[in-house]
């Protein structure tokens, strides 16, 4: 489902056309005697010839099931931070739409949101180029696992807030976090206020990439980290205050808090660890970092930057040279063979499913379980205390995962 690099990486790679991609699910949506016959016969076809007994359906994309032992909850939070002002729309309050997930009871909820409103889905898809190629219903309509309004699982859990690359949504990291939320962490995803193609707000408003038309340089990523990095602090004070905007906030354990992101979200998660000394560790997956950290480092927290195949040293992975002398604390540099910008995020297997051209060898199952395995190894380690042998080097049941010394 990939178009090209996000938007937060200047569009530096492309994939097949979307034309191609158009071509080939165009193929699989076909009534089956068409698609044989081509378009000429379709043409010569008798006007008296009976219609089809039921459309083809279009195809609807499952993620992975979560792997851990808890079910997942889900509830969305809209919160309003009238402290300022939004630096895309130059007028009223910065916005956030968040989805929580968290660990719950088995067989309690109801079923979940959809994974995009329609409009959400047709704006990412036009803004993708794929608009021609994937219906609006097989995106909007992707099948995931959480429950609404689950109960939850009583304790004190980690939170592991999750920022999603520039203009895509936050849903497109909804198989991680119903992993981790599985696995009994709590997990705040974040869709930024006209950071994305299309994110709906209460009142039937629908914001557009305003930061789109005016991020084109080092020099605005950096206002979009340093946004973001603001953002995530009012979030956790929203979720860890004194009077906090979830009703279920009691399961946050304040003292356990950390970040990861995709592309910018990713080097936002360095700027906002640099920032606010309550996110304990972070995780970059794939994302240039166009802010260089201050020479004191990130106090000796945790940071994990997991890559695609192309950002090995000396490769695509801007700005993480610059910075890996900074990270001054536990630290790793991860990539993964066969992979490209979005193999940590849903697209792979979605676009697996939806038959469109694979933009990089790695399978998009494959793409998911690793990025799961690793991600999740790394909050058990640094969050937990639980030591994990798989952050140590490489291991005979991952040989597609590689361990850089720059």
């Amino acid at each position: 489902m990939r178009r090209s690099r996000s938007r937060s990486q200047s569009r530096s790679r492309t994939a097949p056309p979307a034309s191609v991609a158009s071509v080939a699910l165009f193929a699989l949506l076909l009534p089956l005697p068409l698609a044989a016959a081509g378009p000429a016969a379709a043409a010569a076809a008798p006007a008296s010839t009976p219609p089809p007994a039921s459309a083809p359906q279009a195809v609807v994309p499952q993620l992975p099931a979560p792997t851990g032992r808890f079910a997942v909850g889900q509830e969305t939070l809209h919160l309003v931070d009238r402290s300022r002002t939004d630096p895309w729309a130059g007028t009223g309050p910065r916005e956030l739409m968040v989805t929580l997930r968290y660990p719950a009871h088995r067989d309690t909820g109801g079923p979940v949101r959809p994974y995009l409103t329609e409009e959400e889905a047709r704006l990412l898809l036009v803004d993708r180029g794929l608009d021609q190629a994937v219906p609006v219903e097989s995106l909007a309509g992707t099948k995931a696992f959480a429950r609404t309004g689950a109960r939850p699982v009583a304790g004190r859990h980690p939170l592991i807030v999750l920022s999603p690359g520039f203009s895509v949504p936050r849903a497109t990291l909804t198989a991680l976090a119903e992993e981790l939320a599985s696995r009994g962490y709590v997990v705040a995803a974040v869709d930024h206020a006209y950071e994305s193609a299309g994110t709906a707000f209460p009142g039937g408003r629908v914001l557009t990439c305003l930061a789109c038309e005016k991020v084109t340089d080092d020099e605005g990523r950096r206002l979009v980290a340093g946004t973001r990095s603001r953002d995530v602090s009012f979030l956790l004070d929203r979720l860890t205050g004194r009077h906090p905007a979830w009703r279920h906030a009691g399961l946050i354990d304040p003292g356990r808090i950390a970040m990861a992101g995709h592309s910018i979200g990713g080097a936002s998660a360095a700027v906002a660890m640099a920032a606010d000394p309550r996110i304990r560790a972070g995780i970059n997956m794939d994302g240039g970092m166009p802010t260089v950290l201050p020479y004191g480092g990130l106090g000796g927290r945790p940071f994990l930057l997991l890559g695609s195949q192309d950002s090995r040293p000396g490769g695509a992975a801007s700005g993480w040279e610059a910075n890996w002398a900074r990270l001054d604390g536990w630290k790793r540099w991860i990539t993964f063979d066969g992979s490209d910008h979005f193999s940590f995020t849903d697209w792979p297997t979605m676009s697996d499913q939806l038959g469109l051209p694979a933009p990089s060898p790695l399978p998009g199952a494959r793409s998911v379980d690793l990025t799961r395995r690793y991600v999740t190894a790394f909050f058990d380690q640094h969050l937990r205390g639980i030591p994990q042998p798989l952050l140590d080097g490489p291991a005979a049941g991952t040989p597609e995962v590689r361990f850089h010394t720059p």
